[in-house]
């Protein structure tokens, strides 16, 4: 065990990657390149372990999440909550450009040596390579919906979001291409990973890793985004012909669906930090959404703190990693049935869902009144429970891009401050400090 431990920090030593002036601030350094299926393994490891945390703090930009009075986190986060993108004050935390292309330049190197792969299985060769297409396409993937329109915006399309990235030249300064270009490349990943992975499932201690179902919860994710409603439903209802288990929040014993070991976990990789739990309370208005004595989310994700004011218990706990899990599935094919008018359908994953997050009595309720819903009213129904189910694992702000844009106001200090529908601002800009180094991402 010991000589692992050893080999990983030699091996990540060896491949460290540090600034230099190119358009990803990413230089490799040193000479020794692994070989083997093991070493290559453990290089693809480092990546699994990258912390990235900017899908949940984008929670702060939404309707469901502020910052505390603490004054040293109002000093990281105040200005992201009010959308103060151009002139944020020192100290607010950035979001991250190059670990994304950290990763993907990691993917690519193992992607680009895949057929010079030692001492493993061509299944095993095959398991890792596909995973490195899967987690290049998941990092391009939260890059132009950070930092691109969204796709379903009039328009969009034809944008410029952020560079694809899939080769190893760091000389080269490519421009950035189009949202329609990057979800091209996504795609066309998603289905490079598809004919290489072979794991069904992983062990719980393994669950960070890509596997068979993570290629069609991705895929469902992706048509999600896109609007394509019919290839969404195909995808999210593959995963659940698989793998429909749910965490039943009326047993005593049941995890939360973001546990790693939970019942409905697909792929356990992002990690939500403690901030999301010292830093971030839940607004009042939106606690509201979960119906006292009938939602039993609100006592199983929330604790009132020392302030009586509601905060996170899914994150800061090294066993609340996630990046898809069943939950999300059934809400994707509910959403998606429901646009193409497959009703019953859309109200049967719905359903199957709320069961296991209300009380006896209030699912009764619930499914009283989505039985009877239609259409407009249905979808409306769905986003809400999205946003209830998925609070604080980074989807509300991606849904709001994705569907209304709305308008949201916030009164912070008796300050009112307004996103408006379709502002701007629902586009990150792209850090300062890579604009600063490669001045062509503004083209």
């Amino acid at each position: 065990m010991m000589r692992k431990i050893y080999f990983a920090f030699t091996l990540l030593g060896s491949i460290l990657l540090t600034s230099c002036d190119n358009y990803l601030d990413i230089q490799p350094v040193g000479k020794v390149i692994p070989n083997t299926l093991a070493e290559y393994r453990a290089l693809l490891t480092t990546v699994y372990n990258t912390r990235l945390n900017d899908k949940a703090v984008t929670e702060l930009r939404t309707d469901i999440v502020q910052v505390t009075d603490i004054s040293s986190s109002q000093n990281t986060y105040g200005d992201i909550q009010i959308w103060n993108d151009l002139t944020p004050k020192a100290g607010t935390r950035d979001f991250v450009w190059d670990k994304y292309y950290t990763n993907i330049y990691y993917a690519n190197a193992i992607i680009d040596k895949k057929d010079a792969i030692t001492e493993g299985s061509q299944e095993g060769i095959n398991q890792l390579v596909g995973e490195a297409y899967l987690l290049r396409a998941y990092m391009h993937f939260i890059l132009v919906n950070l930092y691109g329109q969204p796709y379903t915006k009039e328009g969009a399309l034809d944008t410029k979001a952020v560079p694809i990235k899939l080769d190893l030249d760091l000389e080269g300064v490519p421009t950035r291409n189009t949202v329609k270009e990057v979800y091209a490349a996504i795609l066309s990943d998603i289905e490079s990973a598809r004919k290489l992975i072979n794991q069904k499932e992983w062990e719980s201690q393994y669950s960070y890793r890509f596997s068979t179902l993570s290629i069609d919860a991705m895929e469902s994710r992706v048509y999600l985004y896109m609007g394509d409603w019919q290839k969404a439903y195909e995808a999210a209802e593959r995963v659940l012909a698989t793998k429909s288990s749910l965490e039943d929040l009326n047993a005593p014993d049941a995890k939360l669906p973001n546990d790693y070991q939970s019942a409905e976990m697909i792929t356990a990789y992002e990690f939500y930090s403690d901030d999301v739990t010292t830093a971030f309370i839940i607004t009042p208005s939106f606690i509201q959404n979960y119906k006292a004595n009938k939602d039993l989310r609100l006592n199983k994700y929330y604790s009132l703190n020392k302030d009586n004011k509601y905060i996170s218990i899914k994150s800061g706990k090294s066993q609340y990693n996630c990046t898809f899990r069943n939950g999300e599935m059934y809400l994707t094919a509910a959403e998606s049935a429901a646009h193409l008018n497959k009703l019953p359908e859309a109200r049967n994953r719905l359903l199957q869902l709320m069961e296991k997050r209300y009380t006896q009595a209030g699912y009764i309720e619930k499914k009283i009144a989505v039985e009877a819903m239609e259409q407009t009213e249905l979808i409306k129904e769905i986003l809400n429970e999205r946003a209830l189910e998925l609070a604080i694992e980074g989807h509300r702000w991606f849904d709001l891009r994705r569907t209304t844009r709305p308008s949201i106001q916030k009164v912070i200090d008796g300050q009112p401050y307004t996103l408006e529908e379709n502002d701007a601002r629902y586009t990150l800009r792209i850090p300062q400090a890579a604009i600063d180094a490669n001045p062509g991402l503004l083209n």
